[in-house]
C-alpha cells in the first residue's frame, strides 16, 4: 500500500503545523527585541515601504514579518495602507507599558535563527539552511548536493503522500482527460504519482534537475508507477520543457521564489502548455488582506529565512496568472492548510 489512493483515518494537520511554523517565534523575537518594531510603530504609524526605509529592510522578509504580526493581531493595516499597533501590542510589546513582555523574549535574543533574521531582513537573501548539518549554503545551493537533496526530498515526499491524495480529490475534474501532466520542480514526483494513482488514465512527467531527478526515479519506481510517470531532466528556469502537456502542476514550488521568478515560471508555462491548458498551483495561501490564516503566516517565516520566497495571497497569485496569459478559474481547499489555484491558458 502506497497511501497515494487512500486517506488516513486521522488528520495530521496539527503535526504539520509544528514543523511548518518552527521559525515564527524567532522572527517575532527579532522584531520585538532587536528591532523594537512595536515601539517604533507606536510612535510612527506608516506603510510597509516607510518601515522598510526606516530600518533599511528588504521588502520580501519585511512582508513576511508584517503579515505574521497582522495575523496575530499585533498590527492593524488601515484602508490607506498605514500600519498601526493594536491594543494587544501596545499593552504587551511596548516598553512603556506595565504589562510589557519584551524582557520575556530578550532571553532568546542570541538564538542563531534570531540573529539570522536580522541579516535576512537587511539583505533579503536567504540564510544557511539550519536543520541539517550536510547543508553547506542556503536551501537553493544545498539542493545541488546529493546528501542534502536526498534527505530533504524524502522529507517533502512523506508529507506529500497525504497532501497529494487531498490534491487529487480537489482537482479530479481537471485531470479527468488523462493529461499529459507536467509536474514542474516536482521533487520526488509524489504529487504526480498521487494524481496518477487516483486516475488510471493519467500520464505524467516530472521536470527536475540533477541530482533530484535520480531521486525522483527511485521514488516513482518504488511506487510502481514508472510506466505512467516519467522524469525529464532540466532546470525549470533555463532548459526546455516537454511541449504541449495539457496540465501543468506547480506543487509547493512558488513559495521558494520571489515574484519576478514566479512570473518567469508562469511565462514559461504559458509558452509550453497546450492551447487552453490548465495550470494547477498547489500551495499554502494567505487571504487577500494577508491577515491569515495564522498557520500560513507562520510557515512563511521559514521560507523567508531559508529560501528566496514566502507564502503568497490568492490575490497575488491571481495577478501573476493574469499577467502571464492565464485566467484564474477557482481556488479550492485541499488539506494540511494547503489549497490549489486552478488557472486556464487564454
Amino acid at each position: 500500500m502506497t497511501g497515494l489512493d487512500l486517506l488516513p483515518r486521522t488528520d495530521p494537520t496539527s503535526i504539520l503545523r509544528y514543523r511548518d511554523g518552527i521559525y515564527a517565534a524567532d522572527l517575532l523575537t527579532a522584531a520585538i527585541v532587536e528591532c523594537k518594531l512595536f515601539n517604533y510603530l507606536r510612535d510612527n504609524p506608516g506603510t510597509i515601504d516607510e518601515i522598510c526605509e526606516h530600518y533599511d529592510w528588504a521588502s520580501r522578509p519585511a512582508d513576511v514579518l508584517i503579515t505574521l504580526c497582522k495575523a496575530n493581531r499585533y498590527i492593524h493595516e488601515q484602508d490607506d495602507g498605514t500600519l498601526i499597533v493594536t491594543g494587544l501590542a501596545r499593552e504587551h510589546l511596548c516598553d512603556d507599558s506595565p504589562w510589557n513582555l519584551t524582557p520575556y523574549y530578550s532571553s532568546l535574543r542570541d538564538r542563531p535563527v534570531v540573529q539570522d533574521y536580522i541579516k535576512v531582513l537587511q539583505t533579503g537573501k536567504p540564510a544557511h539552511w539550519g536543520g541539517l548539518d550536510e547543508a553547506e549554503g542556503d536551501w537553493h545551493d544545498a539542493m545541488l548536493e546529493n546528501d542534502f537533496a536526498t534527505t530533504f526530498t524524502a522529507a517533502m515526499d512523506c508529507r506529500g503522500v497525504f497532501l497529494g491524495k487531498k490534491l487529487a480529490e480537489a482537482v479530479k475534474e481537471y485531470t479527468r482527460s488523462g493529461g499529459p501532466l507536467l509536474d514542474i520542480g516536482g521533487g520526488s514526483g509524489v504529487y504526480a504519482c498521487a494524481l496518477a494513482a487516483n486516475n488510471p488514465d493519467l500520464i505524467a512527467y516530472v521536470l527536475e534537475q540533477e541530482p533530484v531527478d535520480a531521486i525522483a526515479r527511485e521514488h516513482i519506481e518504488k511506487r510502481g508507477l514508472s510506466d505512467r510517470v516519467e522524469v525529464e531532466v532540466g532546470n525549470m528556469f533555463t532548459d526546455d520543457w516537454p511541449a504541449d502537456c495539457e496540465i501543468h502542476l506547480f506543487s509547493n514550488v512558488m513559495h521558494d521564489w520571489d515574484v519576478p521568478d514566479i512570473v518567469k515560471l508562469l511565462r514559461r508555462s504559458r509558452k509550453h502548455i497546450a492551447d487552453g491548458g490548465i495550470v494547477l498551483i498547489h500551495e499554502t495561501f494567505l487571504n487577500a488582506e494577508k491577515t491569515g490564516p495564522l498557520p500560513v503566516a507562520e510557515y512563511s517565516c521559514i521560507l523567508a529565512h531559508s529560501t528566496q520566497g514566502r507564502c503568497y495571497s490568492v490575490a497575488e497569485i491571481e495577478a501573476c496568472l493574469e499577467h502571464t496569459g492565464f485566467r484564474m478559474l477557482t481556488h479550492k481547499e485541499t488539506g494540511g492548510d494547503r489549497s490549489v489555484i486552478v488557472g486556464k491558458a487564454v
